[in-house]
């Protein structure tokens, strides 16, 4: 009878003990179903469960649904989140480096820019990053950025005197704004579509595909192709998270932010060439723009960082100039 009890106790142990114990991993960002970062997100998840044997599952809170991006990089500096695929802003915030990837008027379009960032600025941003407590496991894509408002089309700096421009917390793009004659103020992107209904600010500068997949156009009267400079969705990850990984599974992490990256640049690639069209059967006035006298006008903010952060200035503009 005591053997016969021993062997049933042993046999309901095996039943209720996994063979593995699964890790769950959460991933914030803020944007809207369909937006290019939700798709990766998503994609991403997937992949590390497939590439980790299901071993490390990832929970993905959009629309800000586990916090803002500033709210997220605190998080993750504090181990509570593991990853976040954050805005090159706010990112800027913690890691101010990364703001240097915005000077204005520095890649031709999306795929100079996609070159340049892969390569060794990257790696350099990176190494930044790890200071900080984060780790840079992709530099996914945000987009070339262009300019809305409720005012007037903008042709030429002159016409943005004045204007309130909501900008991401991010420094060098407030000093785009500021050099062009604008009044530029940071705020949080979940935050912006009331702000501009309510007439806080008048405008924001943002990609087509934020624009549009955030349903912005509605609260705009006029978008203007100022393409002022690209930022990249930095994905990002908790050093103290991902020093708690093993070396295969940050391997299988890594592999997998890649690969969910490639599917985030061409579906921004693809709203790039068709979102114009969308926007103007919307109802919003586009317009195009006098590109030379916008760069002419920025180019203080170019000696401005070349001070601050010369030897990633020259290797950016650099790397820039080689592709």
């Amino acid at each position: 009878m005591k053997k016969t009890l021993i062997a049933l106790a042993a046999g309901l142990a095996l039943a209720t003990t996994p063979v593995w114990a699964q890790q769950v991993l959460r991933l914030s960002h803020n944007a809207a179903p369909g937006n290019p970062k939700a798709e990766a997100s998503k994609k991403f998840a997937e992949l590390v469960a497939q590439k980790t044997g299901g071993r490390v599952k990832v929970e993905v809170g959009g629309s800000a649904q586990f916090g803002d991006d500033t709210e997220s990089l605190t998080n993750m500096r504090l181990g509570t989140l593991a990853f976040s695929a954050n805005s090159q802003g706010a990112t800027s915030g913690v890691v101010q480096e990364f703001s240097v990837i915005g000077l204005p008027f520095l890649f031709r379009d999306l795929n100079h820019a996609y070159r340049v960032v892969d390569g060794p600025v990257g790696a350099k941003l990176d190494e930044f990053a790890r200071k900080k407590g984060l780790v840079v496991l992709a530099l996914w894509d945000n987009g070339i950025r262009h300019t809305s408002n409720n005012k007037r089309p903008i042709v030429k700096p002159e016409d943005l005197a004045g204007i309130k421009v909501r900008t991401p917390p991010d420094p060098i793009t407030l000093d785009i704004f500021k050099s062009l004659g604008a009044n530029p103020g940071p705020l949080a992107f979940s935050e912006l579509y009331i702000a501009l209904q309510q007439g806080v600010f008048d405008g924001q500068e943002n990609p087509l595909m934020n624009i549009y997949s955030s349903k912005l156009h509605e609260v705009q009267k006029y978008i203007s192709l100022t393409g002022h400079k690209y930022e990249t969705t930095p994905l990002l990850a908790s050093k103290m998270v991902w020093d708690g990984l093993s070396k295969a599974d940050q391997q299988a992490v890594k592999e997998a932010a890649v690969e969910a990256g490639t599917l985030n640049r061409q579906m921004s690639l693809a709203a790039d060439a068709d979102l114009r069209k969308k926007l103007a059967d919307a109802g919003v006035k586009i317009n195009d723009v006098d590109q030379a006298a916008f760069a002419a006008k920025t180019k203080p903010v170019y000696d401005k960082w070349a001070q601050q952060y010369p030897d990633l200035v020259k290797l950016i503009v650099a790397e820039a100039g080689k592709q």
